[in-house]
């Protein structure tokens, strides 16, 4: 934390702290009021439930953030997951084969994340409203494909794989951890980390420094589509089925997760920890309302309303960090001009 030059702690920058961590102080309130309203919620249990519930939608908000970093978004990622679990499952039964399964729900969303891609990228298509289109259109194709029904009868090693668990972790929360760790290595330790940023800061200002923005922002939206296929198969190996409904409904709360990460729509900047932060915040109030019984109605009004509150935490942090480097820069004009006029009265 900054001193002034008093001594003391500086209040913008408090301000500017307690902004851009509000996620996490909402989470650790919320952990105390459900606390305190159920003493099963802290129980061991039910806080491996909470990860086991977030981690599919966790690893499907991390290239979500990516997206979004480089100025981008994608709305069809909920419906890409339920078509690699209809193919993916549909290729299994078909051949008997997991792997080929497996081979073709990923395959799947890679489809889908170039084709998604080279529109946005390629022919500059806007990104909302092309992947608000396959959104429906890749739930519709599911729906086709599996006559609108779930199909069973999956190898028995493919649906084991959802219950396997490491020392009484669910693989799933292993796959979460993993993603996470991956994520913010290559955000804060590569170089492509570096250009989805730089892409998302300025796209003009990366072309001009011999970027080659297309191919970063296409292989981000094929990273997606495979990040999707993973979810929509994981999804499938835990349920015993694929349902051509599975997933439906993320894309907005992947996009919860992220905003409320604080991840800003205009691209340029954020934290992986910070899409943790929303991670849990959503984890927890799903979970916590369930324990205490609320209605499932109530439940998913008050996701909506979180989307809302998300988009103006996004719209409150820009600001503040406006105000703070606004702020920060008139001050150092006035010591630069007291040192000028403290320079000229020297004889």
């Amino acid at each position: 934390m900054t001193l002034n030059s008093n001594g003391r702690f500086s209040g913008d920058r408090i301000r500017l702290l307690l902004v851009q961590n509000g996620v996490l102080f909402a989470v650790i309130a919320l952990v105390v009021f459900f606390a305190i309203a159920s003493p099963r919620f802290l129980g061991g249990s039910n806080l491996l439930t909470i990860l086991l519930q977030i981690s599919e939608l966790g690893l499907l908000a991390l290239p979500v953030a990516f997206l979004i970093m480089q100025a981008n978004v994608d709305l069809s990622v909920g419906s890409a997951a339920a078509l690699a679990s209809v193919m993916g499952a549909g290729t299994m039964v078909a051949s008997g084969s997991m792997w080929l399964g497996i081979v073709a729900g990923l395959l799947v969303g890679a489809v889908i994340g170039l084709i998604n891609g080279v529109l946005v990228s390629v022919m500059g298509l806007n990104s909302f409203v092309v992947t608000l289109g396959f959104m429906s259109a890749w739930f519709g194709l599911a729906q086709l494909l599996s006559n609108g029904r779930s199909i069973s009868g999956l190898p028995a090693e493919f649906t084991a794989m959802g219950s396997f668990s490491v020392f009484g972790v669910r693989v799933q929360i292993i796959i979460l951890v993993i993603g996470l760790v991956l994520a913010w290595w290559i955000l804060n330790h590569t170089t492509r980390g570096r250009e989805i940023l730089a892409v998302g800061g300025n796209m003009r200002a990366s072309q001009l420094m011999g970027l080659n923005v297309n191919s970063i922002r296409v292989t981000t939206y094929v990273a997606t589509g495979v990040v999707a296929g993973l979810v929509g198969l994981m999804l499938t190996a835990k349920l015993g089925a694929a349902s051509p409904v599975i997933g439906q409904g993320w894309e907005l709360q992947a996009l919860t997760v992220v905003l409320l990460g604080g991840i800003a729509f205009e691209g340029g900047a954020g934290r992986i920890r910070s899409v943790l932060y929303g991670l849990v915040f959503v984890g927890v109030l799903n979970n916590g309302l369930v324990i205490l019984g609320v209605s499932p109605y109530i439940q998913t009004i008050l996701v909506g309303l979180t989307l809302v509150v998300a988009v103006g935490l996004d719209r409150g942090i820009q600001l503040a960090v406006s105000r703070s480097i606004a702020q920060s820069a008139r001050r150092r004009q006035r010591r630069g001009d007291v040192r000028a006029t403290a320079a000229g009265n020297i004889p």
